[in-house]
């Protein structure tokens, strides 16, 4: 319910803006990825067959609750024209992936072997920026 105003100059910082968005998704109750599909996610990710892997993934995608889902085919719509500008912002896909991945898939409990998952995480987001068109 709080009102935001955009023209405010503290918002001209994209750092402050991509801050704000990481924040917000990182502080939702359950993550973009439901932890319900974050086990199938990783699983789909490490199928060695390039095309199966590519079917998984977007079917997982389909899957998704509606909100999931059209949140995320909209945040990656964005994500994907960040990666459209690399050049000028730095930001390619593996940076996007880098950045979002532990975001927006997270394991319900952070047992196990963190490293290994942020590796896969990031790999999923990885996927799904470079397939946007086919996913959605």
């Amino acid at each position: 319910d709080e009102q935001l105003d955009l023209d405010d100059g503290r918002w001209e910082d994209i750092h402050v803006v991509t801050g704000a968005l990481k924040l917000f998704l990182r502080e939702l109750p359950e993550p973009l990825v439901p932890f319900s599909h974050f086990d199938k996610f990783i699983a789909a990710i490490k199928i060695q067959d390039p095309s199966l892997r590519g079917r998984c993934i977007r079917d997982l995608v389909l899957s998704l609750p509606p909100a999931h889902h059209d949140t995320m085919k909209v945040l990656f719509r964005h994500l994907c024209r960040v990666v459209e500008h690399k050049e000028e912002n730095r930001m390619s896909v593996q940076s996007v992936a880098i950045v979002f991945g532990p975001t927006l898939l997270r394991p319900a409990s952070e047992e196990g072997n963190m490293a290994m998952h942020m590796v896969f995480q990031n790999q999923v987001v990885e996927h799904i920026l470079n397939h946007y068109g086919y996913i959605f």
